[in-house]
């Protein structure tokens, strides 16, 4: 199955709002689809989980269950993106303070990644430069980043001091690169199959990522620098988040008469939980029309709701429990949301 291929001077991504958007354009030199970049046979599922700790497939949080010490209840600071004619602005959202500027992803480049601490985002542009700013300096802190895909974008690793990304590579497995976000330490940690739409589990040891045919899903071990394939991944296109452990999956998925889209991260799209080792789909028992789904580092999974005037954000427990429900503020109706910070 093959992408779209975008036009010289526009796309337009299905999911998003941002209808006018103009896309690479008059950059002929740089490739600005996403081909089927990775077609290297599957990778045996030899990932199994503990013995103590994981639960099955119906659960929605982190595998192990909850805590005996009750979280404390979501805040609502988040970071958005918008999009306007000079690209796209960053914002962090913290109730009583309203919107903070963070800065701005020029409007040539999707690749763009905001840190969990909500403090920071990375982005890189077509000279595969990798930036990271944080609404006062900006930085580059690494070269030779991939660029001209819309879908291979960095992630930040969960303590907000990392950025994984991939390089320039010709290779079916690509090479994996992490940089410190000061510019130092800029290293190889192995070779990725899935290296699309990237995230990266609280526990600091797995990412998942799409494999760029819209195929499959692989989920990178940090500390054996491999590969495998996720369970019951098909006709998937985006990666949200995962869970701490690493065993669950938010995806975007579609069916075989839906266009697979341009690679694009996409503002909003209705989510899908699947068990990388079952591949079991996770049951979300929230109403109304989903827009996406976000773990947190406890385990706890938010759901974004649409609404008329403003989206709630529903946290839910580890058994799928209504925890709280929360307003977002009304200016935040047509926006992306890079992070749910607290």
């Amino acid at each position: 199955m093959k992408r779209t291929a975008l036009g010289p001077t526009a796309a337009t991504h299905p999911d998003s709002p941002a209808s006018k958007r103009r896309v690479l354009s008059g950059l002929a030199l740089v490739p600005v689809v996403l081909a089927p970049l990775l077609l290297a046979p599957d990778a045996v599922l030899a990932r199994t989980a503990p013995a103590t700790g994981v639960g099955g497939a119906g659960a929605v949080g982190t595998a192990g269950g909850s805590t005996s010490a009750a979280p404390k209840p979501l805040e609502g600071v988040a970071v958005y993106v918008n999009y306007d004619a000079k690209g796209y602005p960053v914002t962090r959202y913290e109730p009583g303070s309203g919107f903070v500027k963070l800065g701005r992803v020029p409007g040539i480049t999707f690749q763009f990644a905001a840190s969990p601490d909500g403090t920071k985002f990375a982005w890189i542009t077509l000279d595969g430069r990798l930036h990271v700013g944080d609404g006062g300096t900006e930085k580059v802190v690494a070269k030779g980043a991939a660029a001209g895909f819309p879908c291979l974008t960095p992630v930040w690793s969960p303590d907000s001091t990392q950025i994984a990304y991939i390089p320039k590579s010709n290779a079916d497995k690509s090479p994996l690169m992490v940089a410190n976000a000061d510019g130092t330490g800029t290293r190889k940690v192995g070779r990725a199959l899935g290296v699309c739409h990237l995230a990266w589990s609280a526990d600091g040891r797995h990412l998942a990522g799409e494999s760029g045919s819209t195929a499959r899903v692989y989920v990178f071990d940090m500390q054996t620098g491999t590969s495998v394939r996720a369970k019951g991944n098909k006709l998937v296109n985006h990666v949200q988040s995962l869970s701490p452990d690493g065993r669950k999956v938010v995806v975007r998925t579609f069916g075989r008469e839906e266009p697979e889209g341009d690679g694009v991260w996409p503002e909003k799209f209705r989510p899908t939980i699947v068990d990388t080792v079952t591949g079991k789909q996770v049951p979300i028992s929230v109403k109304g029309l989903k827009m996406g789904a976000y773990y947190l580092a406890d385990g706890r999974l938010v759901v974004r709701v649409a609404g008329r005037t403003h989206n709630t954000l529903v946290v839910l427990d580890s058994s799928g429990k209504e925890l709280q429900r929360l307003a977002e503020p009304a200016q935040a109706r047509d926006q992306g949301i890079l992070q749910i910070v607290r």
